[in-house]
């Protein structure tokens, strides 16, 4: 019978194995040590280094940006149910502008990503629930009021499907503007215009010929568009699409591998992620995957003219460094001449090792000239390869950059000196994407929040806030009189500065048993508004904390059965000792037998055997 496993002929065996059966052990060896240490070295140089290098992992740095008190650390709060960040000032200087942060985190380690303001000391100031993310936040103007306006919705590796919303300073809703036609408004911008518009951002998908991209035929893409709207009415005014004025050919992303097979999964040659408007009433787009920035006439939706990318018009006088952004966000004029711009500088964690920087651009239209004014780059030197922004703040000059995928924003002086600096989340571990800001601002609010502040008694202290009120300086404690309850009276019995978001208030030990409640006072002593109202009881009894007047309620059939119930627990716990205390009982005399009988054996081996031999 033919055995089940056979041996396979010399001629079946590998090249390999054929070669290392003929050379001595000694050989054998030196061979796979030298496959080992092969292998080491291309794990070395081809993965290790480059990634640690993108990492950009430093030391002598805090805990905080060592990551040992969190990816993400938060606060949490007696009188508020929501948390905030527990931010690290790594750098802080008293030349930093007063404004507020206004700010959305997203990532992993967070429950949930909603907006959210800070002061400038990283205390959170206002924040809500949100049951979609959110993004874009920031303070706008609309017909001489301000608002706090986002965009919410569904996200989608990078896009978005939502609208945008208006709050004014009270945090109420008031508005909420739509794209208009068959879209929905894109993550990306929304952009309130002196003219009462609004500027939002689409990505819609659509057919396209990829087969010189290396992709189907008919694939799909991301189209870039566009829309000014009008927020009052929502209707249409101006629209625009890259597909229709921008060949494909002009993009830096890669061929399609892969995408664009279908309209699950198109391919993105633009990545528009920001538009905003000139003095002449013209559109300066900026396209990321093009390292361009576009003006759009406002009439015919003709390109004007090209800054970066492979279609250029300006010539740079400033040795290219004006014109060779990549990877670029946020787009601005800052007057009429000049625009800053947040280059990003790298694509992905694998692409070329740079630095992001925040640009102030001068712009010499008729002439063609790009010069670049001035550039702002963290002193760790961040590599942001997505996401972020630069802000000129106005009061002060000050440049204001949020870092994007890296969850830090940083302000400096007009000469590039770093003023203040702050992370959300540990510097060694930003290049991981954990926790990341699509953009950050700084500006000026004053909110009035149509709710009451919110106290809750702790012991013998008392923590109170309120949501978004930006005006209080101190809390003052009130005691009611105690002589009409329908007309209460209350006099002031202490007083405390506002620390923080929530402040603590310690309360007299000679407090009365009586109402007391918080008042929120503005720097003239005002009132801005009141806590309801809180009393402090006297410590309770054992009695009174298991509720003594419930037995009051009981009628007497439930009484007896309660006690029945106890009697037959008592029972219980008694048959179980005793039946625990027999099994002891047995275990401890079966282990002692043997210890008997073994000290016996021993004993009757050590008794001397007798002779016939006597003394004499």
């Amino acid at each position: 019978m033919r055995p089940f496993f056979t041996a396979s002929s010399s001629k079946n065996r590998p090249w390999y194995a054929r070669y290392a059966s003929r050379l001595p052990r000694n050989n054998k060896s030196i061979l796979i040590c030298l496959f080992v240490l092969t292998t080491a070295i291309a794990s070395l140089h081809f993965l290790l280094i480059p990634v640690l290098l993108r990492l950009h992992m430093q030391f002598g740095l805090s805990l905080f940006d060592y990551g040992f008190h969190g990816l993400y650390p938060t606060r949490h709060y007696n009188s508020f149910e929501l948390d905030s960040p527990d931010v690290e000032v790594v750098v802080w200087d008293d030349r930093c502008s007063d404004g507020y942060v206004f700010i959305a985190p997203h990532g992993p380690p967070i429950d949930g990503s909603r907006p959210l303001i800070l002061d400038a000391r990283g205390n959170l100031v206002w924040t809500f629930p949100t049951d979609k993310p959110s993004t874009d936040f920031k303070v706008q103007e609309y017909r001489g009021e301000k608002f706090l306006t986002f965009w919410h919705g569904t996200s989608l590796n990078g896009h978005g499907l939502g609208s945008y919303t208006m709050l004014d300073s009270s945090y109420v809703h008031r508005y909420e503007v739509t794209a208009v036609g068959d879209f929905e408004g894109d993550i990306h911008d929304f952009r309130i215009t002196k003219n009462g518009t609004a500027l939002i951002v689409i990505y819609d998908v659509k057919p396209g010929n990829l087969a010189e991209f290396g992709g189907p035929q008919n694939g799909f893409i991301y189209d870039g568009v566009f829309q000014e709207v009008d927020i009052a009415s929502n209707n249409l005014l101006f629209e625009w699409h890259f597909s229709h004025h921008v060949p494909f050919g002009d993009t830096y992303t890669d061929t399609v591998k892969g995408m664009g097979k279908d309209s699950t999964s198109p391919w993105d040659p633009y990545h528009i992620n920001s538009v905003d408007k000139d003095v002449q009433g013209n559109y300066l787009v900026s396209a990321r995957h093009i390292h361009s920035l576009y003006s759009i006439d406002a009439t015919t939706g003709d390109i004007l003219w090209t800054l970066g990318g492979k279609q250029n018009e300006f010539t740079d006088a400033s040795d290219g460094h004006a014109t060779d952004f990549a990877w670029q966000h946020d787009a601005r004029w800052y007057d009429e001449r000049t625009i800053t711009l947040y280059d990003n500088a790298a694509k992905d964690f694998l692409g070329p090792i740079t630095a992001s920087r925040g640009m102030i651009i001068d712009i010499d239209v008729p002439n063609r000239i790009a010069t670049l004014q001035h550039t702002y780059s963290h002193p760790e030197g961040i590599r942001a390869h997505s996401q972020g922004n630069m802000q000129i703040l106005p009061d002060s000059g000050h440049a204001f950059i949020g870092w994007g995928h890296c969850a830090a924003y940083t302000e400096f002086a007009p000469d590039g000196e770093v003023l203040c600096d702050t992370h959300l989340s540990p510097s060694n571990w930003f290049q991981l994407g954990l926790v990341y800001t699509y953009r950050t601002y700084k500006n000026d609010w004053v909110g009035k929040p149509a709710t009451m502040p919110s106290a809750v008694i702790v012991g013998n202290s008392v923590f109170v806030s309120w949501n978004g009120a930006t005006e209080i300086k101190a809390w003052q404690l009130e005691l009611w009189d105690g002589v009409n309850m329908q007309h209460m009276n209350f006099v002031p019995a202490g007083k405390t500065d506002k620390v923080g978001f929530e402040t603590k208030f310690d309360l007299p030990g000679d407090i009365p048993n009586t109402y007391f409640r918080l008042v929120a006072l503005d720097k003239k002593d005002d009132v801005l508004g009141r806590s309801a109202l809180l009393s402090k009881h006297h410590k309770q009894s054992l009695a009174e904390m298991l509720g003594k007047d419930i037995w009051d309620q009981m009628s007497y059939p439930v009484i007896v059965t309660i006690f029945l119930i106890i009697c037959c627990a008592v029972l219980a716990v008694r048959w179980i000792w005793k039946k625990s205390s027999l099994m002891f009982g047995r275990l401890n005399t079966n282990w002692l037998r043997p210890r008997v009988r073994r000290t016996l054996l021993k004993e009757d081996i050590e008794i001397p055997l007798m002779t016939n031999e006597h003394e004499d």
